[in-house]
C-alpha cells in the first residue's frame, strides 16, 4: 500500500512553547485513523499540517506523494476533503446548501462565476442524499442546525473525489439518535474498497464508527500510542493520557469508556 500521509520528526512550536510533536507518522492507502486526545493535546493543529493549511516548525510532511514546502499547496488541497469548525466560520450563511456543495469541486467557499453540469450536481445531491440532508439543498446554510451543518460538510468534503479525508470533531454537539446515524452513514462509506484514506479527530471514543483500523492517541502535543485500533484504545493508555483511571469496553467494533 502507498503512504498517503508521511510525518517525520514533525514539531510545531508557538512561542516557546511546543504544541506538537515530535511526531512520527504514516497513514497508507485504505486506512481508517482516529486521533484522539484530550483538550490540547495537538489534534487540531495535526489536522491543520496534514491539510496543509499550516507548515510545522521542524521537521517533514508528504501529502499524497508531495512535499509541503515544495508544492502548490492550492492544488493539492483540491485532492484533500476537509471539515472543520474553522471552514464552518469561513461559508456565508446566506449560500445554498446545494451551492456549498458544489462549490468544493472548485475548492471555493462561495458561488461566483463558475460553471456547474448536470454531473456536477447530481453527485452533489447524490452526497447529500447519502448523508441523510437531500431535503436541505434549497435551504441557506445559515438556517441550519449544527447537526446539519456537519453532514452538509461532509458531502461537502466528498465532492470532489478526494484523495485523503479529513474529518474533524464530525460528531460533537450531535444528540444520541443524530450521532448514531451520522456515524453508521461514516462506517458505510468508509467500508467502500474506493473510499479514501480517513483521518477522524474526536475527543470521545464512543464517535469512534465501526471499521475504524488505527489509531493515534496524543498528549500535551506528544504521542502516547499508534498502531491497530485495538491496541491503542486500552484502559492504560487512556489513563495515562487523560490523567484519570479509565476502563475501555468494545462491543460491534465500538468503544466505550468510563472512570473508575
Amino acid at each position: 500500500m502507498g503512504a498517503i500521509l508521511e510525518l517525520s520528526d514533525v514539531t510545531v512550536r508557538r512561542g516557546e512553547r511546543i504544541i506538537l510533536g515530535p511526531l512520527n507518522w504514516q497513514v497508507l492507502e485504505g486506512q481508517r485513523w482516529v486521533v484522539l486526545g484530550p483538550n490540547g493535546a495537538g489534534k487540531t493543529t495535526l489536522l491543520q499540517i496534514c491539510s496543509s493549511l499550516i507548515h510545522p516548525t521542524k521537521g517533514q510532511i508528504k501529502i499524497l506523494g508531495e512535499q509541503l514546502g515544495k508544492v502548490d499547496v492550492f492544488e493539492l488541497r483540491t485532492r484533500i476533503g476537509l471539515t472543520s469548525s474553522a471552514l464552518v466560520e469561513q461559508i456565508s450563511p446566506e449560500e445554498l446548501v446545494m451551492d456549498v456543495v458544489l462549490t468544493a469541486a472548485y475548492a471555493m467557499l462561495g458561488r461566483w462565476q463558475e460553471k456547474y453540469d448536470l454531473w456536477d450536481e447530481s453527485r452533489a445531491m447524490a452526497l447529500l442524499t447519502a448523508l441523510g440532508v437531500r431535503e436541505l439543498g434549497e435551504r441557506l446554510f445559515g438556517s441550519l442546525s449544527e447537526g446539519e451543518k456537519k453532514r452538509v460538510q461532509i458531502a461537502r468534503a466528498l465532492m470532489a473525489d478526494p484523495e485523503l479525508l479529513l474529518l474533524d470533531e464530525p460528531a460533537s454537539s450531535l444528540d444520541l439518535g443524530g450521532r448514531e446515524d451520522l456515524l453508521k452513514r461514516i462506517a458505510t462509506f468508509a467500508s467502500d474498497l474506493l473510499a479514501p484514506a480517513t483521518v477522524i479527530v474526536t475527543h470521545h471514543i464512543e464517535e469512534i464508527p465501526t471499521g475504524t483500523t488505527h489509531a493515534l492517541l496524543l498528549c500535551e502535543g506528544s504521542v502516547i500510542a499508534q498502531g491497530d485500533v485495538g491496541s491503542v484504545i486500552t484502559d492504560s493508555n487512556l489513563t495515562m493520557a487523560y490523567g484519570l483511571p479509565i476502563t475501555v469496553t468494545s462491543e460491534g467494533g465500538r468503544f466505550f469508556a468510563r472512570a473508575r
